[in-house]
């Protein structure tokens, strides 16, 4: 049995980083991000990836039950128990949708929902900082499109921890702090899960 863990978290917030660390430190721990999980399934000839291409090469956001059947698949094939999944569910609509795959799932068992919590201002510091930083920066760093993902973010996020909070899977964590102390911390909790 697979054990999934899901972190969300504002843009900026760290959670791909914390994500890549966290794993990094574990050889038993596969990270994956769900743009990674749609290169990986395009590269792989499948069916599902020549479907994936046409959305992602036209710039529109794949179906939600293809989404998660190349999620779930994924998650099957990584060569670890465990897995962080970073930037999803998004949506209160992938958010049921994956409920919905997981219960009727045998071989992947979501143990938490990871936030990472930091305010407007420090996620706004930090993608700004990106932005400044061209090693690291990435073409949606800039003002105007940061208060739009946050937007994004924000809206379905009450809702998407009540439901979580409800099922005794979410656990919310301060990403206010250094790097060390995040990634120490969900560290901390992850391996207290497993």
């Amino acid at each position: 049995m697979k054990k999934l863990f899901l972190i969300i978290g504002a843009p900026g917030s760290g959670k791909t980083t914390d994500a890549e660390l966290i794993a990094a430190k574990h050889d038993n721990i596969t990270h994956y991000s769900t743009g990674d999980m749609f290169r990986a399934e395009v590269s792989s000839g499948s069916k599902r990836g020549a479907i994936i291409d046409t959305y992602i090469s036209a710039g529109n956001i794949v179906p939600i039950d293809i989404a998660i059947e190349t999620i779930l698949t994924a998650i099957k094939k990584a060569s670890t128990d465990i897995v962080i999944i970073d930037g999803y569910p998004r949506s209160v609509e992938q958010m049921l949708e994956l409920d919905k795959y997981l219960d009727k799932e045998n071989e992947v068992e979501l143990v938490n929902v990871i936030e990472i919590e930091v305010s407007q201002e420090t996620a706004f510091l930090r993608v700004l900082g990106r932005a400044a930083d061209a090693d690291v920066a990435r073409v949606d760093d800039n003002e105007k499109v940061f208060l739009n993902r946050m937007k994004l973010f924000t809206e379905p996020l009450e809702e998407i921890k009540a439901f979580y909070t409800e099922k005794n899977l979410l656990k919310v964590i301060s990403g206010e702090g250094t790097i060390e102390q995040i990634v120490s911390q969900m560290d901390a909790f992850v391996q207290s899960k497993i």
